[in-house]
């Protein structure tokens, strides 16, 4: 089978199911996308937080290694915004305030040092095309990243940091993954040292205007292809092709779509509610699958009012709810944003909060983090523990031994089930290049004709 005569539906309209569905009608195959939601996006959402300027409420930041989502910008025509900062770094260790001209919290360097330098080898360690294959493999999936600090760091200002690194880097409690998935999502995004880069680094630009204006090109281009509020509850299959069957809607809605493959292209845990007929053989997540722990908080200013106090914007806190911040106006400077991240363990109990209380809270840490500033115009939260068609972001985080049982057969095709998303790439795990690369894939095994082997035929009849 090639894409000229091909029907699929792709199921998840975020960054990795739009790319796919592209490619696949490029090739000529007949796609439907069907979406969950009432936009498109997934992960990816653009927040208003001025009458003209719209912030980045989930994926943001990209580098010069993110080739194929580069290569998407120029080709819609979009442009990108320098992260660079200039000013003070802002610093809340143990509730002390200071500022400062470095990036590098007030804690000891030669601790930290040390600390990059274990999380490097440890990565290096990784075979990132299997890391279920590394060496001692077994015991880096059993281990957790919150156990192997217990038992390998011993300085407590390196103690102090790496939860704040790894929910940075990750949205992880260090509790929630093992040490596998931390050494795996490291090397797999480039390192350490690039992963936490603005200048050089993985956080170097972003998409100016908001990283969805790309998602709605994509869209733009699919047309009516794209189905909206059209969640999905079961996929069949036997040997004469697929029915995916959503759940009805009151305004009577289409809910079967008959195709020949699909392609699920959705986080692992909402990929696990979809009963699929027959069942999978191998789980697309476990009881010890976590939620990205994120929730972005975005203050509004007629300005980015701390330049004029020589401040960048950029804060570290050692205590929640804000993690940290940083500086996300437009090139322009027609609005202030200061963006806040609630990560990993906080996230958690952040969500718990209604939403004005989270506002209060949000804003009692700007107040102590930048005290000269006046109160902002908006303050915005996107909880993304509390998304139902996202079960979290930045990614979802394997716990342990999650890697090796679900690791092989992260991309093997259940029949004629295709799988997507940034959880199924090996390169760039949990980022927006990692989607596109994993739609990219996607749509090569079916234009390529990948035999819908995965499922036998036996079972196929059961």
């Amino acid at each position: 089978m090639n894409g000229g005569n091909m029907r699929v539906v792709v199921v998840g309209a975020g960054l990795a199911g739009l790319t796919a569905a592209v490619d696949l009608v490029a090739a000529g195959a007949e796609v439907t996308v069907l979406e969950a939601r009432d936009r498109v996006g997934g992960r990816i959402h653009g927040i208003p937080v001025s009458v003209s300027v719209v912030a980045d409420g989930g994926a943001a930041y990209l580098g010069v290694r993110h080739t194929e989502l580069l290569a998407q910008v120029q080709e819609y025509g979009l442009d990108l915004a320098s992260t660079a900062m200039t000013g003070d770094s802002t610093f809340l260790v143990a509730d002390q305030r200071k500022t400062t001209a470095s990036r590098v919290p007030p804690l000891d360097a030669v601790a930290l040092g040390d600390l990059f330098d274990r999380l490097e080898d440890l990565a290096a360690s990784i075979r990132p095309d299997a890391p279920w294959q590394s060496p001692q493999a077994e015991r880096l999936d059993r281990l957790s990243a919150a156990r192997w600090l217990a038992d390998e760091v011993g300085h407590q200002d390196a103690r102090t940091f790496f939860p704040l690194f790894l929910s940075e880097m990750m949205a992880a409690d260090p509790a929630a993954i093992s040490v596998l998935h931390m050494a795996f999502y490291l090397r797999s995004g480039g390192g350490v040292r690039y992963l936490n880069a603005f200048e050089g680094g993985a956080q170097q630009w972003r998409i100016d205007g908001g990283a969805h204006l790309l998602c709605l090109a994509l869209a733009d281009r699919l047309g009516e292809r794209v189905r909206l509020g059209r969640p999905v509850a079961a996929i069949d299959q036997d040997d004469n092709g697929v029915v995916v069957h959503c759940v009805p809607d009151a305004e009577g809605a289409p809910s079967e779509y008959r195709a020949d493959r699909v392609v699920v292209a959705v986080p692992p845990l909402l990929a696990q509610q979809i009963e699929f007929r027959p069942a999978l053989r191998t789980p697309r997540a476990t009881t010890a699958t976590g939620r990205g722990c994120a929730v972005k908080v975005h203050l509004g200013y007629p300005a980015p009012v701390w330049r004029e106090s020589g401040l960048s914007g950029w804060s570290l806190s050692t205590d929640g709810p804000l993690l940290s911040t940083v500086d996300d106006s437009p090139p322009d400077e027609s609005a202030g944003v200061l963006t806040g991240f609630v990560t990993g363990a906080a996230a958690a109990t952040f969500s718990e909060l209604s939403t004005a209380e989270q506002m209060d809270a949000a804003l009692a840490h700007t107040r102590r983090l930048f005290p000269q500033l006046p109160p902002p115009t908006q303050c915005t939260v996107t909880d993304w523990l509390a998304e139902k068609y996202s079960r979290g972001c930045y990614a979802a985080l394997f716990g342990p031994g999650d890697w090796l049982r679900l690791g092989p057969t992260l991309t093997e095709p259940h029949g004629r089930v295709h799988w997507a998303g940034t959880e199924t790439s090996l390169e760039f795990f949990g980022l927006m290049e990692g989607a596109i690369r994993s739609g990219r894939r996607v749509a090569t095994e079916l234009i390529h004709g990948v035999e819908p082997a995965a499922v036998s035929r036996k079972v196929l009849s059961r």
